[in-house]
């Protein structure tokens, strides 16, 4: 069960993983030890599912998000698990999800210009049938975050 101080912890985390248990046992008024074996609990419990570095990704050079529909004819576990398999390694595709609607997935694509979509585009095509494929490409991000919010872990009221 979590409590406001946990849920205070992940929240500070999840937006600075840098964060020195020092600095923040004080934001959350805890002793530094007792602020690290909670967050030591976070982490054995799977409430913490790891640390990461975020990119800049401009100066990485991959500052274009184009965001593919996915369209296909066959819904077997082979064919997904193919589909899965295909995407996991290109590294340009960044998320993927299964939707339900008009779409089968939608696929997150970061490149360094709009061009070398149809470098990824080929990757696919070449190793699995796609029924229909539709790219939108991101003018303008409104709005990007890792951060979840934290109040609906188990033992908020």
């Amino acid at each position: 069960m979590l409590d406001d101080r946990d849920r205070r912890i992940l929240d500070m985390l999840q937006k600075d993983a840098s964060i020195s248990v020092t600095d923040l046992a004080e934001r959350v008024a805890l002793s530094v030890s007792a602020c690290s074996r909670r967050i030591q609990r976070l982490e054995e419990s799977g409430h913490i599912a790891r640390r990461i570095a975020v990119l800049d990704r401009e100066r990485m050079g991959v500052p274009t998000t184009v965001f593919a529909l996915v369209k296909t004819a066959h819904h077997s576990d082979d064919w997904t698990e193919s589909f899965r398999g295909i995407i996991s390694d290109i590294p340009e595709i960044v998320e993927a999800h299964r939707l339900t609607g008009n779409h089968d997935y939608i696929l997150k694509i970061v490149l360094p210009r709009v061009e070398h979509y149809d470098v990824i585009y080929k990757q696919i095509v070449r190793k699995l049938e796609l029924f229909d494929v539709s790219a939108s490409i991101s003018m303008e991000e409104l709005k990007n975050g890792m951060a979840i919010p934290v109040g609906y872990a188990a033992g908020y009221r």
